[in-house]
């Protein structure tokens, strides 16, 4: 340690001075909420942590204490918890970090605390081939979600203050911190309403997966900033006026729309920057007392006023109001036309609903007793939470499936309905009525065969609606089926229907396994969790359980394991050939030389070509190209060990990225381009306006000047208008840059861009 602090020149009188300066700072943050002995228990937890990481220092070289501080921050200053939550964030890492244990957490600072932790502490030790340990800590933390949320919250604060902080991770780790933060941790401050964490957690993820195309929005809002100053000053000045005229006390803030938000419409509508339009919004906060029920009527006086200067679009008014989405947001949104012909998106809300949509749930504590329609929502997302943890997704070999299930209902959006009777049910957007059937009890769902929306018969599938009635129509006679699975979207009817059918499915699981073991003895071979488990995946089943069921139920014959024993055998042969190592990769945690270690010696050298280089010592071995990327040489990629076909190189833009990272991050591993000795496949789209001759001058630039060969070719016409796809082979993204900017000079062709998708399709 003291080397340590020699070869850094670190001066510890000025760090001690630092973490002293930053812990007053959380104190006067804290301090309004502070009352009895609170300031002492903070004090406690701070100098406890202090010691636990007295010999700890960050990869970027500062002390260690310098994060649970930021953590704690964060906890009191941008989500609004209490004391609790400050002693928690300062000692979230002491248990995981240091000896000290839960149970001593429970006799220092008592039950609520040692909870939270647990919860926050991840999971240690040895995890089998095939699960995965984000799946098996993300699944730890959410048990304690039914007994106090703020394990979440300061997971989240703790999630955020190491996203800012990423700078010093090197590459691949920024990848899959940045990969897990979007897939799961963004997501979930959406819906617990953590809008402004949400964001910057967006934005964050954006900067470290995609930073060329970040730092290239962020100069263009720079360059237009004085434009768009001018433009919003100019839109607001009227509204202001009526506004001032009519009473209200208000605050107008201006603001252009999040990188991330621009990057990621410029993605979906595949336009440029220069072509997003709504690139900013305006905020209307009015003050009103928390417990007027006038809050509402403002907020509609503020639109009138609005609307009586500029037009409203009536296809994007959402009243969030009436009907508060499930995380409590409450605000008025309409998107009308300025004088300049541009569409602004116009929030209208009170200060108290302002607070909630930035600091979410911590902040109906604020206004408890307030508004109980607004919070009863919140508790129903946190029962359907409760549900989904009671109803099989609590044991360890499901933690994938939990997960799946978990990030399914942090939806974005939801669908308002009714009952016969009029009470409003509030579910997830694509929700059918078979969804609705089982939200009103579990038996009305069982035993659902139909529905009515209006007095007119429709099936279970019928998607639901904003504003449908619906009544259901049930008969003894009816029982799920494993048809209805794909007919549901929410985690409680999918939960319900699993549970009815566990019983009848557990006869077939029960013959299957047995038909497995009898048959497996007669191959010579024995019935080891590791043969199952390779079962499973030759015979692409989610789970051994679900193999099992399908050899009961016939829809895999038992004969077919001959053909698993053959591959078996073919592989272990060649594995013995160059050395005597089992067939598991090493566990998870184990450094990534073990893990090179093992692909060399189940794949082999990657003689042929010296394209990629893989793994911490940056070796040759072999590897495939995933489909669903098609990387090309010049791409950002990392390898992703398989159960059955070997590496696979994605790329780190992959659709599927995100979700490899978040779930099984151990089986990641770098993957660097070298030389350039393959030609790989890309796919390019083109669109523009029709003119004779046009293909030729795409194709003479293509073979004649390029030399590159094409696979396929692509034009449709209509109306003028052309649209076409090619598919060639280019040596780099180099050699497809230059590609793309010499069709790009090609008249009549307006937007030229890369595609991944079915390039070996037919």
């Amino acid at each position: 340690m003291e080397q340590l602090v020699e070869s850094l020149n670190i001066d510890l009188e000025q760090e001690r001075k630092d973490i002293l300066k930053k812990y007053r700072r959380l104190l006067r943050t804290a301090k309004p909420f502070l009352k009895d002995n609170d300031a002492k228990l903070i004090k406690k937890a701070f100098y406890t942590s202090v010691d636990a990481h007295k010999d700890m220092r960050r990869r970027s070289g500062e002390p260690y204490i310098y994060h649970p501080l930021a953590v704690a921050q964060i906890v009191v200053e941008e989500i609004g918890l209490g004391t609790t939550g400050i002693v928690a964030a300062l000692l979230h890492d002491v248990v995981e970090d240091t000896d000290m244990g839960i149970d001593d957490i429970e006799r220092l600072f008592g039950k609520k605390v040692a909870k939270i932790i647990d919860g926050l502490t991840k999971i240690s030790g040895r995890f089998e081939y095939g699960s995965s340990q984000q799946a098996e800590n993300f699944r730890k933390m959410l048990l304690t979600l039914s007994d106090d949320v703020r394990v979440i919250l300061v997971k989240l604060a703790d999630r955020l203050h190491n996203m800012r902080t990423l700078d010093s991770m090197p590459r691949d780790k920024q990848l899959k911190i940045a990969s897990e933060t979007i897939f799961i941790y963004a997501p979930l401050a959406h819906r617990l309403g953590l809008y402004s964490i949400k964001s910057e957690l967006e934005e964050l993820y954006l900067k470290y997966t995609e930073p060329l195309e970040y730092r290239a929005i962020a100069r263009k809002l720079r360059e237009t900033k004085n434009i768009r100053d001018r433009f919003i000053s100019k839109f607001m000045e009227p509204i202001a006026q009526d506004l001032a005229s009519a009473g209200l006390n208000f605050i107008l803030k201006g603001r252009p729309k999040s990188i991330y938000s621009i990057w990621n419409k410029m993605r979906k509508q595949n336009k440029p920057f220069e072509e997003i339009y709504d690139l900013f919004a305006i905020r209307i906060v009015l003050e009103s007392p928390p417990e007027s029920d006038r809050e509402k009527a403002i907020c509609w006086q503020a639109y009138s006023i609005v609307t009586d200067h500029y037009k409203p679009n009536p296809d994007r008014l959402k009243d969030f109001l009436s009907t508060p989405r499930a995380n409590g947001y409450q605000s008025l949104h309409s998107t009308v036309m300025s004088k300049s012909g541009q569409w602004v998106e116009v929030q209208i809300r009170t200060s108290r609903m302002d607070e909630i949509a930035e600091k979410g749930y911590a902040a109906h504590w604020k206004y408890k007793g307030n508004d109980t329609k607004v919070k009863g929502n919140i508790e129903q997302w946190i029962t359907q939470v409760r549900e989904t943890l009671e109803n099989g997704f609590g044991d360890k070999t499901a933690a994938i499936e939990f997960l799946d299930e978990f990030r399914s209902n942090l939806f974005n959006e939801e669908v308002f309905v009714f009952t016969p009777k009029g009470e409003l049910k509030v579910l997830q957007a694509g929700s059918t009525a078979l969804d609705f059937a089982f939200d009103i009890h579990s038996e009305v769902g069982a035993h659902c065969m139909a529905a009515k929306v209006g007095g007119i018969l429709v099936p279970i599938s019928y998607v639901l609606n904003n504003g449908d009635q619906i009544e259901i129509i049930t008969s003894s006679k009816q029982k799920p089926n494993e048809d209805w699975l794909r007919i549901v979207v929410t985690s409680k009817a999918r939960a319900r229907i699993k549970d009815f059918l566990k019983e009848e499915n557990r006869r077939y699981e029960t013959d299957g396994r047995q038909l497995v073991e009898k048959k497996l003895k007669i191959l010579g071979m024995d019935a080891t969790a590791e043969v199952m488990n390779q079962l499973r995946a030759f015979f692409e089943c989610k789970t051994t359980t679900d193999f099992f069921y399908r050899i009961g139920k016939g829809y895999i014959p038992i004969d077919d394991l001959k053909r698993f024993k053959r591959d078996r055998d073919a592989k272990e042969k060649k594995a013995a050939e160059s050395s005597a190592a089992n067939n598991t990769p090493p566990a998870t945690g184990t450094d990534g030389k073990a893990l090179t270690k093992y692909l060399k010696q189940i794949h082999g050298d990657r003689a042929d070509s010296d394209t990629l280089l893989i793994g911490d010592d940056m070796d040759k071995i072999d590897y495939k190209l995933a489909q669903c990327c098609n990387p090309i040489a010049g791409d950002d990629v990392f390898g992703f060990v398989t159960i059955n076909e070997g590496i696979k190189i994605h790329r780190t833009t992959c659709p599927n990225a995100a979700e490899l990272m978040s779930k099984h991050g151990n089986r990641i591993i770098k993957a660097k381009w070298s030389g350039k000795d393959e030609a790989f496949l890309a796919g390019l789209y083109l669109s523009g306006t029709d003119r004779v001759g046009l293909v030729n001058d795409v194709t003479r630039i293509i073979s004649n000047e390029l030399h590159i060969n094409m696979r396929g070719l692509t034009i449709d016409t209509k109306d003028g208008v052309f649209n076409g796809d090619i598919k060639l082979y280019v040596q780099d993204t180099r050699h497809l840059d230059i590609l793309i900017a010499k069709l790009e000079q090609v008249e009549g062709v307006y937007n030229v861009q890369r595609f991944d998708t079915n390039l070996n399709g037919k």
